[in-house]
């Protein structure tokens, strides 16, 4: 493995069918105001919502309400649960949900005890400042799975008026939620369409790590056999949504994608997820299927420039036999395959399907930031022909 790193996460994970009946202990450690974060309230029609709050009073909390977090967590929407964070004086905010619920509560967290005439949008997601004030205590239950924010100390958040989604991953450990509870029952609800989203999402993840760096690296050992796990678990959860073994090695998988573990010595790359965001921004679309939209199209582009990756990638993962093929023969039929499976669970293969057009090409290209991890770096060119194969 090359170059130097620090592994540290000190979030704790609490799994299974029985989860929940930890959590109440787990509130015990924190002052008596919880801020509930959620969205747009089907937590409250599948029962979440009643477990979670029966916790929270045998804790002995005073619960301050902050629902309606939309799939995009909005800027404007930060504000105004940092007002009601602030009005409250709380002590520890809950999020119920999916990524976006524990980013926006992870945004939230950062920006309470700033001063009032700092701008949060500005320092975090435009400076990518790192607090220089006092962080909020966040935890999490875990419905949808996809970001693996329930173990990260990342945050995204999106200014439509700036027509720029950006995610800060921040440096401070004290932004790593404290403790997530993880039951896999409780994504069994999910919309397909959700469920799908957030499979390509934890692929996308492993991917921008994997496809960066030609040492023999532990990290993309690891890789491959997250994928491998996620590549057969998503087909047995699209035939059956309520197979637990299969969601809850999704959700495992998830988790593991982006808790920064698989990307120690490593570069990493997060071009498809700029990209994907721009799409994000403009259209609003549901972020894991932004990301299938551009993702083969780019992955094709820069194919040539870490091909013997690719190739790797063909065998370990897709199991597909180097015998008769060159490396890039190899590299595109692991590519191919990869298609092949995104189609068969039904992930979106087009930004046209999500809205964007050609008239829309500039502006995402305005909307997207150039990264320098991966084995190419786009030209602004590039990046206009990406979207263009997108279409």
């Amino acid at each position: 493995m090359l170059g130097n790193f620090t592994y540290h996460n000190p979030t704790k994970l609490i799994f299974g069918k029985d989860a929940m009946t930890s959590l109440a202990g787990e509130l015990a450690a924190y002052g008596p105001v919880v801020q509930l974060v959620y969205g747009g309230g089907s937590i409250k029609r599948n029962g979440i919502y009643d477990q979670v709050m029966e916790a929270l009073a045998a804790a002995g909390k005073t619960v301050v309400e902050d629902a309606g977090v939309m799939p995009n967590p909005t800027v404007e929407k930060l504000r105004e649960g940092v007002a009601i964070a602030r009005e409250n004086h709380v002590d520890l905010i809950l999020a119920v949900g999916g990524g976006s619920c524990i980013d926006y509560a992870k945004g939230v967290a950062v920006s309470v005890n700033l001063p009032e005439d700092v701008d949060p949008w500005q320092k975090y997601w435009v400076d990518f400042d790192e607090p220089t004030c006092e962080v909020v205590p966040v935890g999490s239950v875990l419905t949808m799975v996809g970001t693996g924010s329930e173990m990260s100390c990342g945050s995204v958040i999106t200014n439509h008026e700036a027509k720029m989604k950006v995610g800060h991953v921040f440096a401070n450990p004290d932004v790593f939620p404290r403790f997530a509870v993880l039951n896999p029952e409780f994504t069994y609800t999910l919309p397909r369409y959700q469920m799908v989203a957030g499979i390509f999402d934890i692929m996308n993840h492993i991917t921008e790590q994997y496809f960066s760096g030609t040492d023999d690296n532990t990290s993309d050992y690891l890789s491959e056999g997250l994928m491998r796990s996620l590549v057969a678990a998503s087909r047995a959860a699209v035939k059956d949504p309520q197979n637990y073994e299969a969601r809850s090695n999704i959700m495992w998988c998830a988790t593991w994608a982006l808790n920064t573990l698989v990307a120690c010595g490593k570069a990493t790359d997060w071009e498809v997820h700029m990209l994907g965001q721009a799409v994000g921004a403009h259209t609003d679309a549901t972020h894991g299927m932004t990301l299938s939209a551009v993702a083969l199209p780019y992955y094709r582009l820069v194919m040539p420039y870490g091909v013997d990756k690719f190739a790797r990638f063909a065998t370990s993962v897709w199991g597909i036999s180097p015998e008769g093929r060159n490396a890039e023969e190899l590299a595109a039929a692991g590519l191919d395959a990869m298609e092949a499976w995104m189609r068969e669970i039904g992930c979106v293969m087009s930004i046209s399907e999500l809205g964007a057009d050609e008239s829309m090409l500039e502006g995402l290209a305005d909307s997207t930031l150039i990264m320098q991890g991966g084995y190419h770096a786009l030209t602004r060119d590039e990046v206009i022909e990406v979207f263009r194969a997108s279409l």
